[in-house]
This record gives structure tokens, C-alpha cells and sequence, in this order.
């Protein structure tokens, strides 16, 4: 009998119900027992899993990595300007060729307008699991892993006040994933959510409008605000991280005067005073320091992104054994 998970992708956690997904939360906080008490985890024993990345990955990349030999299996990480796909090579192709060599194809892939489209081509073609590592529109990986940090952190997440807050930043133009996979995730297990960002750095209206029927079928509520100290007024969770302005303007210049107009939305000292006096600092890393937030805040008592960061580990591992495993 196949197992139950086994062969589904994993493109977003929208296609996963809340009972899958609290399958994929317990499966994750036991592999993470598992490692810190150094016993066995090798379910993925002669397991082969492709990760192919269009896009730089600190944690993703080693989260993957260290992830599937701690599961017995091997990754081949894949940088895809040294494949056949710099040449055109279709997806449906490569979705073809790799699911015939192993067990497993995780991609990032964060084109906008591309990214997603391109993984779903490829779930279309590959008998084998798709894995998102980050779209343009979805970053699963990192929701799941957000979550179990609030999971943990927090006794229940009812009516848990999480306020997720554009910020400042110069990096590069950032992809929109992050926030969108949060507005639609954090809803369905009753928190209270509030997205705040400055005029122009829009989410799409279709994520806007699920993310306030994930909201209303699961008790929690989902506001927009354009008042940044509204967000964080009274707050148990913040999450201050900058997304670009693709949904209004798709170039990719980084640095703009909309950007420029908005130095001020910037996770400082001042603006934790005003949320809860436990509140959580939370960023999926890596942080724009000085911009997005002081290292005050980032390095001061509130902030769990260490956490957070090694979560990474094991929920990545609880996709792929599900997903790939035979158990």
C-alpha cells in the first residue's frame, strides 16, 4: 500500500489541508527530537533527491542538503546556469529526465512571473514529488518552519496577535513569497493577522481575498494597514521584512523613489516598546541590518530568528520523508 504522503508536491501549503499540514508540524518537531537526542532518522536510506536552485540559498540550500543525509538519503545540488536549462531547455523536459534518476526535485526558482508557473509545469511532468523552495509567489518551506517557531514559542496560536510589516531594505528587489505564504497560512490556525506595508508594495488582491476567508473559517482575522505603528501597537509576533514592489511594478530595479520615500518603515527599538512586552522579533533571514532593523532588535531578547533558521532543518526533512519516504 502506498504511503500516504508519498508522491504528493509540495508547491504551496494551500494544496495541503490543516490536518496534512499539522501531519507535517508533528512529523518535524519529532525529527528535531530525534536529532538533538543524535538517534537514527535514515527513512530515506538510498533515496536520491535534485535540488536545483536558479537563485542564491544560505538556509534553503543547507537545510535541504543537511537535511536529506540526516535522512539517510543523498542531495545533488544543482546550479541551473551550469545546466541545459541556460540553453532553453524546457522544464517539462528536465521534470521528465530528473524524476527518472531519483526519488525527489525541490526547486527554487523566484522569477516574477515565472517562478511558479515553471514548478507546476514541472509537477506536470515528473513522477516524482516537486518541492518549492521559493516562487515568486509561495515559500512553503519557510512558512511551515515559521509556524513550528511559533508553535513552540506559544502555548496556543487562538487569537495570537501577528502583525507581518514591510520594511526598508537595499538589498535586492525581494520576492513577495514570504509575506504571501504567511498572510495565507497564519489565518488558518486562528491567529489574528495584520498586514501592514506603505502604499505601493501591494500583495495580489486574490492572496488578499483568501487570506480573509482562511481568517473567517478558522476564527482568527486578517486586517491591512498602512499605519506602521498601528501594526505593531500591542503585538505578540512581529515580523519586519521587506518584499518588492512587483505587483505594482514589475521592473527590477532595486533602489527607486518609492523605496527611497519609505527609509522609515524600519524595525527599531522604538517600535518593539510599543507591541507586547513578550513580543517575538521573526525574520526569515537573510536580514538587511540597518535597514529592515536595528541590531539591537535583531540581536536583543525578543528576536527567535535563530530559532526560527533552524527550524528550517527539520520541517525540510519532514517534507521530504513524507513526501519521498516509503513509510
Amino acid at each position: 500500500m502506498k504511503p500516504l504522503y508519498k508522491g504528493k508536491h509540495f508547491i504551496t501549503l494551500e494544496e495541503w489541508s490543516k490536518s496534512e499540514i499539522d501531519v507535517l508540524l508533528a512529523t518535524s518537531k519529532q525529527l528535531k527530537a530525534d536529532f538533538l537526542n543524535n538517534k537514527d532518522t535514515s527513512y530515506l536510506q538510498n533515496k536520491v533527491a535534485f535540488l536545483m536552485f536558479f537563485e542564491q540559498s544560505t538556509r534553503t540550500r543547507n537545510s535541504m542538503e543537511a537535511g536529506i543525509a540526516q535522512l539517510g538519503g543523498t542531495g545533488i545540488f544543482l546550479d541551473t546556469s551550469k545546466m541545459q536549462i541556460s540553453h532553453g531547455e524546457s522544464a517539462k523536459d528536465t521534470a521528465k529526465i530528473l524524476s527518472s534518476y531519483g526519488h525527489g526535485i525541490a526547486c527554487r526558482n523566484c522569477f516574477w512571473g515565472v517562478g511558479n508557473k515553471y514548478l507546476r509545469e514541472m509537477a506536470d511532468n515528473s513522477s516524482v514529488p516537486i518541492m518549492n523552495l521559493q516562487c515568486d509567489l509561495y515559500h512553503p518551506m519557510q512558512g511551515l518552519a515559521d509556524l513550528m517557531t511559533i508553535q513552540e514559542v506559544f502555548p496556543k496560536t487562538d487569537n495570537l496577535k501577528v502583525s507581518i510589516i514591510w520594511a526598508y531594505a537595499t538589498t535586492h528587489k525581494k520576492p513577495i513569497s514570504v509575506p504571501l505564504t504567511q498572510i495565507l497560512l497564519f489565518p488558518r490556525y486562528g491567529m489574528d493577522v495584520t498586514l501592514a506595508y506603505p502604499e505601493g508594495y501591494d500583495l495580489p488582491e486574490w492572496a488578499i481575498e483568501k487570506a480573509k476567508k482562511n481568517a473567517s473559517e478558522s476564527g482568527g482575522s486578517f486586517r491591512i494597514t498602512h499605519d506602521m505603528e498601528s501594526a505593531y501597537k500591542d503585538a505578540d509576533v512581529v515580523i519586519p521584512k521587506n518584499w518588492g514592489s512587483w505587483v505594482t511594478n514589475q521592473s527590477t530595479e532595486v533602489v527607486d523613489d518609492l523605496l527611497e520615500s519609505y527609509k522609515s518603515w524600519k524595525c527599531t527599538e522604538a517600535m518593539i516598546s510599543l507591541a507586547s512586552p513578550n513580543v517575538k522579533y521573526m525574520h526569515a533571514l537573510p536580514a538587511d541590518r540597518g535597514n529592515e532593523v536595528e541590531d539591537s532588535v535583531i540581536d536583543g531578547v525578543h528576536s527567535i530568528v535563530y530559532q526560527e533558521a533552524e527550524n528550517r532543518l527539520h520541517t525540510a526533512k519532514a517534507v521530504m520523508a513524507l513526501t519521498m519516504g516509503d513509510k
